[in-house]
């Protein structure tokens, strides 16, 4: 009887903090574009997640994607990127420089991009190699970042995203700051990254 109750309570704690480590709060709602937070497994910072539609295919996203040099047309904060490497066609090794508002010292942040298209849904992880190379005096190097996309085509034909983000983004910044302007980034981005793919392909 013992070890029955105790296998009920295991499953009862694992639905608990699965359920709990689901449960996203809507932040911000406009413009087609969801913004979702939520407290992270472990640590004072919150995780994102955007939930929005694209007018672009699956080709047209992977290209503005592949197209480092040209994130300063629409990733919020950015200051510039260049390839480090491309490992093979879906994956790239990129290093990129954020300009962040006085007097918060400029990040700067290495990523691995993979894209994995199949049939039914585009996966992209964009992950952080923070050691990838030498620290910059210049720039705090910023720790841990995690992005994924997870893209399907929707019935009206346009693309369904839903993007999810986690960052420390190193150095002295206060939980609360960073939890409190988290949304701001990638909601700005994803307006702007709208933009360019109806402007780029005259839609």
């Amino acid at each position: 009887m013992k070890k029955e109750l105790y296998l009920f309570a295991i499953l009862i704690f694992g639905f608990s903090s699965a359920f709990a480590q689901s449960s996203w709060e809507l932040k911000k709602n406009e413009n087609g574009i969801e913004v979702y937070t939520r407290n992270a497994p472990t640590g004072n910072l919150k995780e994102l997640r955007v939930l929005c539609k694209l007018d672009a295919t699956k080709d047209e996203l992977i290209s503005t994607l592949q197209d480092i040099a040209n994130y300063n047309q629409w990733v919020f904060s950015n200051k510039k990127s260049v390839i480090l490497k491309t490992l093979n066609p879906q994956k790239i090794i990129y290093y990129t420089q954020s300009h962040l508002p006085w007097p918060i010292k400029d990040r700067d942040l290495i990523v691995e991009l993979n894209i994995n298209p199949t049939p039914d849904i585009l996966n992209i992880l964009a992950k952080s190699l923070p050691d990838y190379l030498p620290q910059n005096s210049d720039y705090i190097r910023v720790p841990y970042s995690l992005a994924t996309r997870h893209v399907t085509q929707s019935p009206d034909n346009k693309l369904k995203v839903d993007y999810t983000f986690s960052v420390d983004p190193g150095g002295s910044i206060p939980a609360w700051l960073v939890n409190a302007t988290l949304a701001v980034g990638p909601y700005n981005s994803f307006i702007k990254l709208r933009q360019l793919l109806r402007y780029k392909y005259k839609r």
